[in-house]
């Protein structure tokens, strides 16, 4: 929400603040190497599913299995409590490991049906 009184910041709620946070999944979906929170190798799409920049690049061409989106690289959460109750101690990354829904001839099937099309055009 922005706040136009506070020459247009941006205001959150508690209730934003409580529920705005990334899952930060702690594996590739497609090779299960492990991405903690701090990982610059990590990768999402608009839905969070989360690959390795190694899959991404060179199993899924930039196309996400499940949705048909783009991936961009997974922000980092701080460390540090720079605000109150916004930190990864305070909101901790997930331990549940995901792994791909489909077969990898499928992946590979529907990747290479859109791959060529820019994310932004899907």
């Amino acid at each position: 929400m922005l706040d136009a009184s506070r020459g247009a910041r941006c205001v959150l709620s508690t209730t934003e603040m409580t529920t705005m946070a990334l899952e930060l999944r702690p594996n590739c979906e497609c090779c299960d190497r492990d991405l903690p929170p701090a990982s610059k190798l990590a990768r999402i799409c608009t839905y969070e599913c989360t690959f390795c920049a190694d899959c991404v690049d060179n199993v899924l061409f930039n196309v996400c299995p499940n949705c048909g989106g783009g991936f961009t690289q997974r922000p980092i959460r701080p460390v540090n409590e720079w605000r109150p109750g916004l930190s990864l101690a305070k909101r901790p990354a997930s331990t549940k490991r995901v792994s791909l829904s489909y077969e990898l001839a499928n992946v590979a099937a529907h990747s290479l049906r859109i791959r060529n099309i820019p994310p932004e055009e899907r």
